[in-house]
């Protein structure tokens, strides 16, 4: 087993569109702050309460990157993986800083789009959300998911789905 992991799964909205930076060596990352809240109801007032994270997420993966930069809008929500990482800059005042940051590095990690088309959110011209790549039978229309029962009845066997995983 491994000594250590390090993986980040977040839910959430973005906080701002994408924004994209393109390095010397032709290299780029997509940059965006993603929102992800906690909601409860306080025991004695009944008040409903929330709490809201701010999540920096760097994506240096290139396809996903592409994803971001052409679907993700502002408000849009998305599932993301990667992984912490802390880094040090000088800020223009000259003064240390440290930032913890979601990074998706280029051969690993996962992007999911969760808006529906036309439901708002930013998922702009993209046939529904779903994770790139990658088919799940749930994101198929549910006629496409089973077939139609065998007129006249038929054997109960004929009728079963046996698509099942495991």
């Amino acid at each position: 087993m491994a000594g250590s992991v390090n993986k980040v799964i977040l839910v959430g909205n973005l906080g701002r569109d994408p924004e994209v930076r393109t390095f010397q060596n032709g290299d780029r990352v997509v940059s965006f702050s993603l929102a992800t809240t906690e909601s409860w109801r306080d025991k004695s007032t009944g008040e409903r309460k929330d709490r809201t994270e701010w999540h920096n997420i760097q994506i240096f993966n290139e396809n996903l990157g592409k994803v971001a930069e052409q679907y993700c809008r502002k408000g849009s929500k998305i599932y993301i993986e990667g992984q912490l990482q802390t880094r040090e800059y000088t800020d223009k005042d000259g003064n240390q800083r440290r930032i913890t940051e979601v990074v998706v590095p280029r051969f690993r990690g996962e992007m999911t789009l969760l808006d529906s088309k036309g439901g708002g959110g930013g998922a702009g011209d993209y046939e529904g959300g779903g994770s790139f790549g990658r088919s799940s039978p749930m994101e198929r229309a549910p006629a496409e998911r089973r077939p139609a029962p065998a007129a006249g009845g038929g054997r109960l066997s004929d009728q079963l789905d046996d698509d099942i995983p495991f």
